[in-house]
């Protein structure tokens, strides 16, 4: 596996530095190199928040992601920021529910997922981030379904709602 650049992104609350430790732990049970570097603002409820994750199969130099291969959008501001800076033919995939496109984005993949819908309508609340996950599970291949529910396991301190996740990662997976 070449060095894959993962830029997670959105508002603070959404998850997004939950998602990134995810990729970052199923990396590590499987044996990749990996990097996971936070970053928010002051407010972290409500303001931004992104995230980079590096995975390879070879040492990482940097954890700083400047030219992401796979965005993950989460709202208009996050998306309008990064969307430019992923690499050509690199992938992006969107919370439909609060983003919109203006601008078609001819040499990229765009997946959209109306996350934030799909959660509030199976009951799953703040859990959109795990449905884009799934998504990009599907998507992708970059990591096992199997290492990715390992590390919600991991870091999903209750029994139901380990439940919720897996069941949201599910509903990713079938959206694509």
């Amino acid at each position: 596996m070449k060095q894959i650049n993962l830029m997670i992104a959105g508002f603070g609350g959404q998850g997004i530095l939950f998602v990134g430790k995810i990729l970052a732990y199923a990396g590590l049970l499987e044996g990749k190199q990996v990097s996971w570097l936070p970053s928010y603002g002051p407010e972290m409820r409500g303001g931004t928040a992104n995230c980079s994750v590096c995975l390879s199969n070879e040492l990482i130099c940097s954890p700083l992601v400047t030219k992401p291969d796979i965005l993950i959008a989460m709202n208009q501001p996050s998306y309008d920021k990064f969307v430019d800076k992923v690499v050509m033919d690199g992938v992006v995939i969107i919370d439909s529910s609060l983003i919109t496109i203006q601008n078609q984005i001819a040499d990229k993949q765009l997946i959209s997922i109306p996350a934030t819908q799909l959660a509030s309508e199976q009951k799953l609340s703040k859990l959109a981030n795990i449905i884009l996950l799934g998504g990009l599970l599907k998507k992708t291949k970059i990591l096992s379904l199997d290492s990715i529910q390992k590390a919600l396991q991991t870091y999903t301190s209750k029994p139901e709602l380990l439940q919720s996740n897996l069941k949201a990662l599910s509903i990713g997976d079938t959206t694509v």
